[in-house]
């Protein structure tokens, strides 16, 4: 344990991933810890019985959960800007949209939660993987009442599925909206497009009729920030 940790109660990053891997490695869990932050990846499949331990357990008492939302992994990693070469000024079609997820990655879609515990001072990350066709995970409702429209808003947004909950509607878009916004295949023109009609005296949807086309402002910075060679790098400290 750490000097810190010590003064803390052993409340620090590093003992907090120990006592995670000490109680929940056997289970398939995996615990990261980058940054200050811990993250414990849970299996599907457990999720309700490591959620309940988290927040009832002695050790952990994760009373509160601060958020949950959804997250499409399917562009991760990929990189939409190639800036180097383009215009300092004016705007650019800089992002390419052509790539097609993968259906049925099974870590497509993920579901996060934040997670406090005042008793203990510490916050945890808690990632569990949805799948890709169908996400799906079990709802945590029961633990934590909160859950309630957070799922909804993730069901809303990325069209995953929470087994268990009581009311799974839309949250977020309006009536009859097809498909969910926030998934990386979504057009970012969206499907319809609404207007009120004088002769029916009622708003309408209609098929989007705008060209689908991404005009976004270039910024180049030529910042020794983004020097890539180190021997041409020059530190404020160095003027």
């Amino acid at each position: 344990m750490s000097e810190q940790e010590s003064r803390t109660g052993g409340n620090g990053v590093g003992a907090l991933a120990s006592a995670l891997h000490r109680r929940f490695g056997t289970q398939g869990c995996e615990v990261l810890s980058a940054l200050g932050e811990v993250t414990l990846v849970v299996p599907g499949e457990h999720l309700l019985a490591v959620a309940q331990m988290l927040r009832d357990h002695q050790d952990f008492r994760f009373a509160e959960l601060i958020d949950l939302c959804g997250v499409d992994y399917s562009a991760y990693g990929r990189s939409e800007w190639a800036t180097e070469g383009a215009s300092t000024t004016g705007f650019g079609r800089g992002v390419d949209r052509s790539f097609e997820p993968t259906a049925d990655d099974p870590k497509r879609f993920a579901v996060v939660y934040h997670l406090l515990s005042v008793e203990h001072n510490r916050r945890l990350r808690m990632r569990v993987y949805a799948g890709g066709v169908a996400p799906m995970v079990d709802s945590v409702r029961a633990l934590w009442a909160v859950a309630d429209w957070y799922e909804r808003e993730a069901f809303d947004l990325f069209g995953i599925l929470f087994r268990g909950h009581p009311d799974l509607r839309r949250l977020l878009t309006d009536y009859g909206f097809v498909g969910h916004p926030f998934r990386k295949d979504f057009p970012l023109i969206g499907q319809v497009e609404m207007r009120y009609d004088p002769l029916q005296q009622r708003v309408v949807y209609e098929p989007v009729s705008i060209e689908p086309r991404t005009l976004v402002p270039r910024v180049i910075r030529s910042d020794s920030r983004y020097a890539r060679d180190p021997a041409t790098r020059t530190d404020a400290s160095d003027a």
